[in-house]
């Protein structure tokens, strides 16, 4: 679907000067419009399109230094700042960063258009990269900090910028499909032999493709409620308060369609706003909306390295909005105190 731009302009510009602190994904969402529609109202002013050579755009972020990557989904936000080290774009399914701060795994199919954005403010500009899907949905932006090199932004927005930079912007619904066999359909002891015999967590997925269940189905169907247990959302609460009470490094996987961002380390300081629980760190922010929390699982997976448990949070159509483990590395055992702090809730 194609926007008439102006309208759509002057109808987002009223609602900011009405609600100076509308998210533009709020204010999306109440036009009946996608974000990335509203984005490009504003191509030739504070936005600049680029082209969609995602892989050659994300190598060059490194130079920026220093900057906060932000990946969110309609229920939580993750916000992680670090240098992006260690690009690896050789896999057909996902391309990587790793390193201490930013850890991402990108599934580049679904990515589909780039902005540079130059938000104005009265605390001056706001400079960030920004990468949605064919539907408009954001699936990763990457804000500059006081510590970033704006020479460097400047560089590769004039070296990747599109030739197209009209305020037009085209989307595609992007349809959401979880289609759940009934369980009479699935050879549940098949399946039990092969949770008990998992040789690592990533085979879980292709355990799930395997039998063709859904994630909340195979928590239902466990072998045991040792494996799969549900809990409530007041659970997770607890975890993140008692993590940051016993100074407990975790894992935190925040994900959409296009990326997964993952943060591995303590977390600190912990509160509320409103129905939002939030960690709100120097380095590491998280926002979650608790309303939106429709189940909470403690799930163990046994492991060539022993058994690795996780907190795993799922909202009403049943896919996954966060994903808490103990901090470890393939080959070492789970923490002690993870797992404890976990059999606790």
């Amino acid at each position: 679907m194609s926007t008439t731009t102006n309208s759509l302009k002057s109808q987002w510009e009223a609602m900011k000067a009405e609600n100076p602190h509308l998210r533009i994904r709020n204010a999306a969402e109440q036009l009946g419009v996608s974000e990335a529609e509203l984005v490009a109202t504003s191509i030739g002013d504070t936005v600049t399109r680029l082209r969609p050579e995602f892989a050659a755009i994300l190598t060059e972020v490194e130079k920026l230094g220093k900057v906060m990557a932000l990946t969110r989904n309609d229920e939580c936000v993750h916000e992680r700042k670090g240098v992006y080290l260690n690009p690896d774009f050789s896999s057909p399914f996902a391309s990587v960063f790793v390193g201490e701060d930013i850890d991402l795994r990108l599934f580049l199919t679904h990515w589909d258009k780039a902005y540079a954005v130059a938000e104005k403010s009265e605390h001056g500009d706001r400079k960030s990269l920004q990468f949605f899907g064919k539907d408009g949905l954001a699936i990763h932006k990457i804000y500059l900090t006081k510590d970033s090199n704006e020479g460097a932004f400047d560089t590769l927005v004039a070296q990747f910028k599109s030739d197209n930079q009209s305020t037009e912007e085209t989307t595609v619904e992007v349809p959401l499909i979880i289609d759940e066999k009934p369980d009479s359909e699935i050879d549940v002891p098949a399946f039990h032999e092969a949770w008990l015999n998992l040789p690592d967590t990533h085979a879980f997925f292709g355990m799930l493709k395997k039998f063709g269940v859904t994630r909340t189905q195979a928590l239902r169907l466990a072998p045991n409620d040792h494996l799969a247990k549900q809990t409530t959302k007041e659970a997770v609460v607890k975890m993140l308060e008692g993590a940051a009470e016993q100074k407990l490094p975790i894992m935190v996987f925040v994900g959409n369609r296009g990326n997964i961002q993952i943060h591995t380390g303590l977390v600190r300081k912990t509160m509320w706003h409103n129905q939002w629980f939030n960690v709100m760190d120097p380095d590491f922010n998280l926002h979650l909306d608790t309303d939106k929390i429709a189940q909470v699982w403690i799930v163990r997976k046994p492991t060539a390295d022993g058994e690795v448990t996780a907190l795993e949070v799922y909202n009403e159509m049943g896919e996954i909005i966060v994903q808490f483990f103990g901090k470890r590395k393939p080959g070492n055992p789970e923490l002690t105190e993870w797992r404890e702090l976990v059999t606790s809730l």
